[in-house]
């Protein structure tokens, strides 16, 4: 599956700041894939601000119940963190950070 297109085809809410913000997107394509999945689930990427200039890593969430177990929903939700990380990570060369050097940051400043 390539990702990238099904993110971009399947986006529902994009709010991609300096201080954080986060992404949604529709799983219904993947009804015949995803046992147990609900009409409307949605996945969604987010990034909480730290404080001091600095961006927490990249989380994922999703309305299906055991999505973790779930090796097509991991993979998807790998590639819209990496995705929303892209939007979120200035390409200069005094802030660029890579997505693994991001994943290292805590979650919250709290």
């Amino acid at each position: 599956m390539d990702y990238l297109d099904y993110i971009e085809r399947n986006t529902l809410r994009k709010k991609a700041t300096s201080r954080g913000g986060g992404i949604e997107i529709c799983l219904q394509e993947l009804y015949p894939l995803i046992h147990g999945m609900e009409e409307g689930a949605k996945m969604t990427a987010y990034q909480h601000y730290l404080g001091g200039g600095l961006l927490g890593r990249v989380c994922n969430d999703c309305t299906i119940k055991g999505w973790t177990q779930n090796s097509v929903l991991n993979e998807l939700a790998e590639a819209l963190a990496q995705y929303y990380h892209n939007l979120t990570n200035p390409d200069s060369e005094w802030e660029s950070r890579t997505f693994e050097q991001n994943q290292n940051m805590p979650e919250s400043g709290y």
